[in-house]
């Protein structure tokens, strides 16, 4: 049930962009920038750059919103798959390497521009779904898997046994990697 609430949220959100409802634009806006403009700041090291890809995401959503497809994924992950598309299409035109289909074939390496781009993103999701877990599952992911303090010193540190810290630390990293192989790939 809990999955269904927010189904219904963006499919009605969609019709209410279709029928060209401003105020759905709005809450739209209010609920995902953030999310945007943080991913296309994380991929392009660039506010001024992150706003315009924030202003064209939104847009291309206002005037496409039928492209969203509930089958394929959420609208969260809609609107980040389009900004992390629009943030890598931006980063490789300003580096002169290819945007188009051609990017795909044989005769392109994989370059460490690429595999940069792919650590940004893949660290902005991860820093997405950190955030949104449990407060004492996030205290404790952060002291040790990020902190590199073991679970017995972020035990202490959090004022927990031993084995409340390993726990945590467990049901955190399942969480995450659960969130993490959940995310529909472009």
């Amino acid at each position: 049930m809990a999955t269904s609430a927010p189904l219904r949220w963006d499919r009605q959100i969609q019709r209410r962009l279709a029928r060209g409802e401003e105020s759905a634009l709005g809450e739209l806006y209010d609920q995902f920038a953030p999310l945007v403009h943080g991913l296309a700041h994380r991929v392009l090291s660039d506010s001024d750059a992150a706003e315009q890809i924030t202003r064209e995401v939104f847009s291309h959503v206002w005037e496409h919103p039928a492209e969203f497809d509930p089958a394929h994924g959420s609208m969260r992950s809609w609107i980040g798959t389009l900004t992390h598309r629009r943030s890598v299409e931006r980063l490789r035109r300003e580096h002169g390497l290819p945007t188009g289909p051609e990017q795909f074939g044989e005769a392109v390496e994989p370059s460490s521009l690429e595999e940069e781009v792919l650590a940004a993103a893949t660290a902005a999701r991860v820093q997405y779904v950190v955030a949104s877990l449990p407060q004492v599952l996030r205290e404790t992911l952060v002291l040790t898997y990020f902190g590199g303090r073991t679970y017995q010193q972020a035990a202490k540190e959090l004022g927990v046994s031993a084995a409340t810290a390993k726990h945590r630390m467990r049901l955190g990293l399942q969480l995450l990697a659960s969130a993490l192989a959940s995310e529909t790939t472009p």
